[in-house]
């Protein structure tokens, strides 16, 4: 009875202090048109502490998505062109040696911001994306012998063009996992895409003001860390994280010849942060079924390797994601 009161009341709270996530959504939609999944995605990771990586051909308005949430927020917003000339220091910073005091000192680099825009980050070299790995795990940055914490809130939205486009390199395990998302942008519909050309060509975008501050987005982080969540749920995301390593367990032995490897703990963490603050943008104080399934795909889809078999028969991720989910028991 008492963990009932408390979800009650937690609920209330939550209703009480979420006005603002209506604000900006309502703002992304002056700019943005369609895309609800790219612009309920960027609040889940802004809410979550996590980073989100956006996979789509150019033009989808992957870049201005980020501008437009870190221009609501009054936060600080940086872009980083990756290049296949594009240096760590071009991304940290670096020390630069003054003359006139004869020392060095620290010149930092964009990555020093609220909001971090990393476009086509599988552009660049491996020696480049490893330089954001510190930064986006630690929070922090070294330079030399000085390691300098980042702003807070920080979170870093990384696009990239489809693979298979000359000119790119593939991100490593290690950093594709360091994302707590990773979200796939289609085109928009014929309707969603006249809308776009009547705004251009009337100019009728409305200019972006903030609606919200930074100390309100984390004491909303604060608060989703609160958002009640089950044991059965807990059970639920376990289950659905095991299947993607021994499908067999769960009576899906046809997926093992297409799984080379499957989610790291990390991929129940980040699910069930997710699952959490999916509860919060939707006003509860708690989890359900539900908001375990609305976010899987994005938090799973890059963390489980497909075999060679599996890319012979057009087996995608999604495909797999989608087979764990209808086969496992729903609590």
């Amino acid at each position: 009875m008492s963990q009932q009161i408390d979800v009650r009341e937690l609920n209330a709270l939550i209703e009480s202090r979420t006005g603002f996530i209506t604000d900006l959504v309502a703002g992304m939609n002056r700019t943005i048109v369609g895309q609800k999944h790219l612009v309920n995605s960027l609040l889940v990771g802004l809410l979550s502490d996590g980073h989100i990586l956006l996979e789509g051909v150019p033009g989808l308005a992957k870049t201005l998505a980020i501008k437009t949430l870190s221009s609501l927020i009054d936060a600080k917003f940086s872009r980083i062109q990756f290049t296949p000339d594009l240096l760590p220091a071009d991304v940290i910073g670096t020390q630069v040696y003054s003359q006139k005091t004869e020392s060095f000192t620290i010149k930092r680099g964009p990555i020093f911001a609220n909001f971090v825009l990393a476009d086509e980050i599988n552009r660049a070299p491996a020696k480049v994306q490893s330089a954001l790995l510190e930064a986006m795990q630690e929070h922090q940055v070294t330079i030399g012998e000085q390691t300098m914490a980042l702003p807070s809130p920080f979170l870093v939205m990384a696009t990239q063009n489809p693979i298979e486009q000359e000119g790119t390199y593939a991100l490593p395990e290690a950093q594709v996992d360091r994302f707590m998302l990773k979200v796939l942008i289609d085109f928009p519909t014929i309707e969603e895409e006249k809308k776009i050309l009547r705004a251009h060509l009337n100019d009728s975008f409305a200019k972006v003001t903030p609606v919200v501050d930074l100390q309100k987005i984390v004491e909303a982080r604060e608060l989703v860390k609160q958002v009640y969540l089950d044991e059965r749920i807990e059970q639920y995301i376990a289950d659905i994280v095991f299947a993607t390593r021994y499908p067999e367990r769960y009576k899906l032995s046809k997926l093992k010849n297409y799984i080379s490897f499957g989610g790291s703990p990390r991929a129940s963490i980040n699910l069930a942060l997710a699952s959490r603050t999916c509860a919060f943008i939707k006003r509860r104080g708690y989890v359900v079924p539900e908001d375990v399934r609305e976010v899987a795909h994005d938090v799973l889809r890059h963390r489980i390797g497909l075999t060679y078999e599996a890319e012979a028969e057009n087996i995608t991720t999604d495909t797999i994601i989608n087979d764990i989910l209808n086969n496992i028991e729903v609590p």
